[in-house]
């Protein structure tokens, strides 16, 4: 793959080095395209931090715009519909209108309708704009990852992995910390002003070194229209349907049932389609290849601990501890921080060592900082949560960048963005499951251990009547004068307590099941065959 600088395949359209600059050394990229891939790499860094920015701040955008807690994880998910939907799209934009158009002109669309957030003031409009949001970034994911497999010779791929595995996994572990940052200190707004300067700098150097070519309009007749759609109705009704399930009872709810139906009639259609058609948008059969197959399944279980895991500590650090937004996101930081220092030693190890053992224990650390969390109590908080995330930190940085190299180091470079398209959508779906999955999990788990505890604390007990006693003469003491009321209070709080240690029970399992899904990626990590190391470590 050596010569991998000067493939220009339709399947690319992936501006070809001059050939000066391959002429120049094969092994080793110019600087050129060096810096085209650090561009790249800011723009797929803000449309992942995107993602989870919005995670800690969510009841203070709720209130800004007027709508309710139920309602208000729509700011999320609908950013994430637009994401999912476009991802596989984009090795076919990039044919059709060329990677550098397509890269610039909806990296600029990304920050315009990132900006109309902040003007927003209602739900609907809300919605909205963070979905087109998510449509015009999410390009920017697969491209970078595009641009790592096609520009960059096979020995240097290691340092381009490393560089979209820390914005892989470092924009979703800082986005609450920088989100509950701003929004405690400048007002909600301004987590969505912050993508301007970051974007507006990517599109002037990406104009600058990222070659012309010519568009190919005459792709759209050969579109697979009907695949086109049937993938974007299915994947958006699946997405509604794990968004609104938990809340609407699943099945129990008839909204629920028909969008399942839709869903499951529309991706069946989208797989029959994508099999049959000569030029399908998205070729599945790479799923066949063993080390990409198996890659991607295990990154379907990384997608579902990564997103599941942001969503999960914000969520309890509010929900049970009372955290701001500010201060959720400074116990998240410790997710994000070590990965700074650790990402840029990955390529040394995948040198020296077999690329599935490196992602194996990269997995079952972070497996190890999910058990950590599995015996929680009421009073287990920030602090608490330093050592596991450190540990979560570190099995991160070890963990994307080798199973990248897993999973599209035996595709052939021709491939690459399919492939691309394939597996970046595949994680995205992953955490989209899973954040619907530990919510319901939580839900369901709080509900088990309330009736649990409940059964235990009865007015038959003599501990349970003293403590309610206790309650009400702290209650009479603080201004509720009437003994009745006082120990109507008393029993209040007694209740509310119950659910709260129940509540605290229920995370705590759902952070075991994190850990199970990711010895479950461990074990398919150790499934797929060795792929030779780039530069020619021990990993022969």
């Amino acid at each position: 793959m050596s010569n991998s600088l000067s493939i220009s395949t339709p399947a690319q359209a992936i501006p070809a080095a001059t050939p000066e600059r391959v002429a120049a050394d094969p092994n080793r990229a110019s600087a050129t395209i060096w810096i085209a891939v650090f561009a790249a790499m800011i723009g797929a860094f803000m449309a992942i931090l995107n993602i989870q920015i919005t995670n800690a701040s969510l009841l203070n955008i709720e209130g800004g715009i007027g709508t309710g807690a139920d309602n208000g994880s729509w700011i999320s998910t609908s950013y994430l519909i637009g994401e999912i939907i476009v991802i596989p799209l984009t090795d076919y934009l990039s044919r059709v209108f060329s990677f550098r158009n397509i890269m610039l002109s909806f990296a600029s669309l990304f920050a315009a309708f990132s900006v109309a957030c902040a003007f927003t003031h209602d739900l609907p409009s809300m919605i909205a704009m963070r979905g087109f949001q998510g449509f015009f970034g999410g390009v920017l994911i697969p491209m970078a990852f595009t641009l790592v497999f096609t520009k960059l010779p096979k020995g240097q791929q290691p340092i381009g992995l490393a560089m979209f595995s820390l914005a892989v996994t470092f924009a979703p572990a800082i986005g609450p910390t920088i989100g509950g940052y701003l929004t405690e200190n400048y007002g909600w707004q301004t987590i969505f002003y912050v993508n301007v300067l970051p974007t507006a700098i990517m599109v002037t150097i990406l104009f600058f070194t990222l070659e012309r070519q010519p568009t190919n309009l005459g792709l759209l007749r050969e579109g697979d229209w009907f695949g086109i759609a049937t993938m974007a109705i299915g994947l958006a009704s699946l997405q509604a349907v794990l968004e609104e399930g938990n809340k609407d009872d699943w099945f129990g709810s008839p909204f629920i049932v028909r969008l399942a139906i839709i869903a499951a009639v529309s991706l069946s259609l989208f797989i029959y389609i994508e099999l049959v058609v000569e030029k399908p948008l998205l070729r599945l059969r790479l799923l066949t290849q063993w080390n990409f197959g198996i890659g991607t399944i295990a990154a379907v279980f990384l997608g579902f601990a990564l997103f599941g895991s942001v969503y999960l500590l914000p969520a309890y650090l509010g929900q049970v501890q009372g955290y701001n937004a500010e201060q959720i996101g400074n116990v998240l930081a410790w997710t994000g921080l070590p990965q700074l220092l650790l990402i840029p030693l990955v390529p040394k190890l995948m040198q020296r060592f077999d690329a599935r053992y490196i992602a194996t224990v990269g997995l079952l650390l972070f497996a190890a900082s999910s058990f950590l969390n599995i015996e929680m109590s009421l009073d287990y908080s920030g602090d608490q949560f330093f050592i596991p995330n450190v540990v979560r930190a570190v099995g991160q940085a070890l963990t994307l960048a080798p199973l990248s190299a897993l999973s599209l180091g035996s595709v052939a470079p021709q491939d690459a963005p399919a492939a691309s398209g394939i597996s970046n959508m595949m994680r995205n779906l992953g955490g989209a499951i899973g954040t619907a999955v530990l919510a319901t999990i939580v839900t369901k788990r709080e509900q088990f251990h309330s009736n649990i505890i409940g059964h235990s604390v009865t007015l038959g007990r003599e501990e349970v009547r003293d403590r309610i006693a206790q309650m009400t003469n702290y209650f009479m003491a603080h201004g509720v004068p009437d003994p009745n009321a006082a120990r109507e209070q008393a029993i209040i709080a007694l209740g509310k307590t119950v659910k709260r240690q129940a509540l605290v029970m229920g995370y705590s399992d759902t952070f075991a099941v994190i850990g199970v899904v990711l010895v479950l990626a461990a074990i398919a990590v150790l499934l797929t065959r060795r792929v030779k190391a780039a530069g020619g470590g021990g990993a022969h």
